[in-house]
């Protein structure tokens, strides 16, 4: 049975997904330092997954809509702590923990305040890739940048575009 093109992109989403970060770790801990990459963006990106992730369990959507963001979440606080660690700023992460757990709970306290977040994100995730930029600009070493996450990421968010518009019909 042949797969539609619907289905065609959820898997390859999730798949590229599974992955997403890893080049980004594996330069993080080759080079055993975290110069170039942006906590605050770091940050941002998984303050924008975490609302994404409540909205749609919020909103009761289909699991295959929202599958991978759990994944690059893991992906994304094992980044944070490696980060955290080579920057020598560990005892930060029980700060970030529990921001994040706290966050996860406010937004669903009112329908209006989930859907605000979710309206937000979009520039939540422009604020972190300019964080990332700005900390490229001040640092002048992109050593530990992976363009194959960046690249990687690009095509899942075009993808999800699209299946959540087809699956859901929430524009």
């Amino acid at each position: 049975m042949a797969l539609t093109l619907l289905e065609l992109a959820h898997w390859s989403t999730w798949a590229v997904c599974a992955v997403l970060k890893l080049p980004q770790l594996a330069a993080v801990l080759a080079a055993e330092s975290a110069r170039g990459v942006s906590t605050g963006s770091l940050l941002l990106e998984l303050a924008g997954f975490l609302v994404f992730l409540r909205y749609q369990i919020y909103y009761g959507y289909p699991l295959q809509t929202y599958l991978e963001y759990p994944i690059i979440i893991a992906q994304d606080v094992i980044l944070l702590l490696f980060i955290l660690h080579f920057n020598g700023n560990k005892k930060r992460a029980l700060f970030y923990g529990v921001i994040f757990w706290g966050g996860w709970y406010m937004v669903t306290l009112r329908k209006w305040i989930i859907d605000l977040a979710l309206n937000l994100c979009t520039f939540i995730s422009a604020a972190s890739k300019l964080a990332q930029l700005r900390c490229l600009w001040q640092t002048k070493d992109s050593g530990q940048v992976s363009a194959l996450t960046w690249s990687m990421s690009a095509y899942t968010c075009a993808t999800r575009i699209f299946t959540t518009i087809m699956t859901t019909n929430d524009l």
